[in-house]
């Protein structure tokens, strides 16, 4: 009987060491998994609005499903916002030189304050004549320092609209197509004749040396668009007083090689393991959103919207987390844990919670404004931000490392799970 006694302690510890084993696997299994599916190339970067990101804000709310999470977001676990309202030329719109019919979006784009019209005439490109078509060089074009790109487009457009002109064609333009794209998210007021700009391609053509006449027609006309994005937002429901939510971006600003999509797919995948670990857990004294932000690129649109069209009370909310690039803790690099003074509580829970020594951490008080956490600080809620620093083409994901911060934040909401709903302070 001595003999059991004194070996019970040992075969229970080694029991604890080995199970903790088997869930740490299975969870860098799952982390794998989650990874390797959102950074892959069929979702094309996940940008906000795009069919990547709906494919994988499907992926997040089906794991979200399975997982045993409850739907919190407007529509089941999806929560759709607007990121902008932008305009693009209608299927109507078109531009002939001679007999090219040009192709919008390549070739030329009407400019944002174009007026809606159609016009056509014989133009010499030198030439700028009463009741025709201008062609500006705008590499010849008197510019005004202070004044951006569209500004003096839209300046040299109504001292032309003055002169007579009855529609203007730009060419010898610096920017690049998708920067005049960018330019019809803008809404100046309109003129009162056509403006477009074109390409360098055409611009070749309009500033030989040998050029001759053109023949121009032209109709410009727009539709309307709207880019919208998607929060994905599970719930679990302990019905305690006061809730912890937990968040992490999903979208990326566009599609690029698989080493660079880790922004942030690791802590998209650290939030769908850690909403698991919590669904079966013991920690029962804090009710917890789990969501993944998009729009975070476009300027935190996601946390933003939900922080204004919350769906559940932010006043009974105890804190906030936000991972945001949590994959790269490779050597040389600590985990940087900001807005450790959003609360003075802090500290006594971080030092309690931070029990592994083999992971580097470096505490900042204070609290970059770039990431979703911010827009829960401006509702006066404790936040902490963990990030390992900006992901270059050669850097891989550390499966490891990411655990190690899973496993940490964790700790710090098992901490706190006994103690009352944390104080808010400024961390500026």
């Amino acid at each position: 009987m001595k003999k059991i006694t004194w070996l019970l302690p040992l075969v229970v510890v080694t029991f604890h060491v080995y199970a903790q084993r088997k869930e740490d696997r299975k969870t860098l299994g799952n982390l794998q998994l989650h990874i390797n599916y959102l950074s892959s190339n069929k979702l094309e970067g996940r940008s906000t609005g795009a069919p990547g990101e709906q494919l994988a804000a499907a992926y997040i709310s089906a794991q979200m499903k399975q997982i045993g999470l409850s739907p919190k977001g407007e529509d089941g676990f999806l929560q759709q916002f607007t990121v902008k309202e932008s305009k693009e030329p209608a299927t109507s719109c078109h531009l002939a030189i001679n007999e090219d019919k040009l192709v919008a979006g390549q070739q030329y784009l009407p400019l944002p304050f174009s007026a809606e019209k159609s016009v056509k005439g014989e133009v010499m490109p030198s030439v700028n004549e009463p009741d025709n078509i201008w062609f500006i060089n705008v590499a010849e074009m008197d510019t005004d320092s202070r004044k951006t790109p569209l500004e003096q487009y839209l300046h040299q457009t109504q001292i032309a609209e003055k002169s007579g002109a009855t529609g203007v064609i730009f060419f010898n333009g610096r920017e690049s197509i998708a920067e005049v794209q960018q330019w019809l998210d803008q809404h100046p007021a309109a003129t009162g004749i056509p403006a477009v700009w074109v390409s360098r391609e055409i611009s070749k053509k309009l500033g030989a040396d040998d050029a001759g006449s053109f023949q121009v027609n032209m109709q410009i006309a727009f539709k309307a668009t709207k880019r919208t994005g998607t929060n994905v937002i599970g719930y679990v429901d302990n019905k305690a007083p006061h809730t912890i939510i937990i968040g992490a971006h999903y979208d990326f600003p566009g599609w690029e090689s698989t080493a660079k999509s880790d922004d942030n797919v690791s802590g998209t995948a650290a939030l769908l393991e850690l909403a698991r670990l919590l669904a079966g857990s013991r920690l029962h004294n804090n009710n917890y959103v789990i969501i993944a932000f998009s729009g975070k690129e476009q300027g935190l649109y996601g946390s933003k919207y939900f922080a204004s069209h919350s769906t559940v009370n932010l006043a009974q909310v105890n804190y906030m987390i936000n991972m945001d690039g949590i994959g790269q803790l490779n050597p040389g690099k600590a985990l940087q844990i900001g807005g450790t003074g959003t609360s003075p509580g802090w500290a006594a829970i971080l030092q309690e919670a931070a029990t592994n020594k083999e992971l580097p951490l470096a505490y900042d008080s204070t609290l970059a404004a770039n990431s979703d956490h911010a827009s829960f600080y401006k509702k006066n809620i404790p936040v902490l931000y963990f990030y390992t620093g900006t992901a270059t083409s050669d850097d891989k994901i550390n499966y490891t490392g990411t655990l190690n911060i899973l496993k940490l934040v964790y700790n710090i909401i098992d901490k706190t799970n006994n103690k009352d709903k944390l104080a808010f302070t400024s961390a500026q």
